[in-house]
């Protein structure tokens, strides 16, 4: 712990901890689950007997790690599931579901041991706000980020009443339609993302901006629980959603709208959700932090196999994890999505998620590069009050929670060489709109942008 459980219980700092912005983001899980503090072993699980080094095994068995029922933590439940965790040693790895990201973020402060969580599936760049206290009521949780875990998986929706209107990939040619609707329905335009300021928030907001829509003055742009969005989608209410799968596949079928544009269009191979543990137990148990990069590696690796996909599924699928139909989950895994209004369907198993390796080179890898962009992004929108004030300040907040280094060494020992990035950067990201980000000069793409806050 950091100097934290000593002072505050949990109930006081769940009454305390940013009280007025925590009570805009306190979301249900992504697919409307309770949380689920048990983890019960489900008829799939493997536990094979370790055969470890004595030299290398961890310092620990247990750790908990939390998790939002949506495809970015699909590995973390295989490599419990399949083994892979239990294969290096950490045969006691619990999965524990969060109700939400800010109950996630919640329990992360508090630690495991006063009943939360040691760290586990993170939108970006939460581990490094977290570790500054920007969005902890100013308290300082050092964490780690260890490994990404997904890219793709996500897109933007929008509502069936805006069939037609040119709400696609590009939405140039729709602005003024966007712009204009409140003096036509007595409301702006409003779009939904699942918490503020981080990943999926980014997706809409680049989407729009890129369109010639201002996200803080053209249109409402709000942190809204998922099943409300699309419920409101549904009556009229809530125009626009930046979703994870499965929702995409719930929202076509259900006819409650169409999908604007998949992530993986918006940025090809983009960096998704990420592993990330509490800095003082990853320094207690550096063993045991390899171990279980070392199963989470093996379990990625198994998820991008297309022949283990429909099992992958069947797993994921059950009540104790995502507690969805098997039939709601499988196309995305097949790479196939219904993009509706009259767009093509997209039959491509690399525009699903991907966990290990893409066209680019490795997924699981943390590339510094890309905390970059998410840090750039936080300032181009002038987040959090300028507590982040410069690229050279996110610079040295990366080089503190990144710890790229533990996951090479981890991929060394396991075996992985050939798939070890030679570098800390993935070099210049392209996006859709033609934009470029170069993480050697961050600031030509702040200023390339049309529309922003800095």
């Amino acid at each position: 712990m950091v100097g934290f459980s000593s002072q505050f219980s949990r109930r006081k700092f769940l009454l305390t901890a940013g009280a007025s912005a925590a009570s805009s983001v306190l979301l249900k899980g992504c697919l409307g689950n309770p949380p689920d503090t048990t983890n019960a072993p489900s008829e799939t699980q493997q536990t094979p007997v370790a055969n470890i080094n004595p030299a290398d095994a961890p310092e620990t068995t247990q750790i908990k790690l939390g998790y939002i029922p949506i495809v970015e933590a699909a590995a973390m439940v295989i490599g419990r599931e399949k083994g892979f965790f239990a294969k290096y040693g950490m045969t006691e790895v619990d999965v524990s579901k969060q109700a939400n990201w800010a109950s996630a973020r919640d329990n992360v402060v508090i630690g495991s041991q006063g009943g939360g969580i040691d760290g586990g599936q993170w939108q970006m760049p939460m581990p490094h706000l977290i570790s500054e206290g920007i969005i902890t009521n100013g308290q300082k949780v050092p964490m780690f980020v260890l490994a990404q875990l997904i890219t793709n998986g996500n897109g933007v929706a929008v509502a069936q009443i805006h069939q037609g209107k040119g709400l696609n990939l590009d939405i140039s040619n729709a602005a003024d339609y966007i712009k204009g609707f409140q003096s036509s329905n007595g409301r702006k335009f409003k779009a939904a993302h699942t918490f503020p300021n981080v990943n999926q928030d980014f997706w809409i907001r680049y989407w729009f901006a890129a369109g010639g829509i201002d996200p803080d003055s053209d249109i409402d742009l709000l942190a809204v629980p998922p099943a409300e969005t699309v419920q409101g989608m549904r009556n009229g209410t809530m125009d626009a959603f930046s979703t994870g799968d499965p929702w995409p596949y719930r929202i076509v079928a259900d006819k409650i709208g169409h999908m604007a544009a998949l992530t993986a269009q918006i940025w090809k191979f983009h960096p998704e959700e990420y592993l990330a543990i509490r800095a003082d137990w990853v320094e207690k148990h550096p063993k045991a932090t390899k171990a279980l990069l070392k199963g989470l590696m093996e379990a990625q690796q198994w998820c991008d196999k297309p022949e283990n996909r429909e099992e992958l599924v069947q797993i994921c699928a059950q009540r104790n994890y995502f507690n969805v139909p098997v039939a709601v989950l499988t196309p995305p895994y097949q790479g196939n999505y219904e993009m509706g209004d009259g767009q093509p369907a997209i039959n491509d198993f690399k525009m699903g998620p991907l966990y290990w390796k893409d066209d680019i080179g490795n997924v699981s890898y943390p590339y510094k590069s890309h905390d970059l962009w998410f840090l750039t992004e936080t300032l181009r929108w002038g987040f959090h009050d300028g507590k982040i004030k410069d690229i050279d300040q996110a610079k040295q907040i990366i080089d503190q929670v990144n710890r790229e280094d533990l996951w090479r060494e981890a991929a060394k020992e396991a075996g992985f060489d050939a798939d070890i990035p030679t570098s800390t950067s993935r070099g210049v990201e392209k996006f859709f709109d033609g934009k470029t980000f170069d993480p050697e000069n961050p600031q030509a793409y702040l200023d390339s942008l049309a529309i922003k806050r800095i």
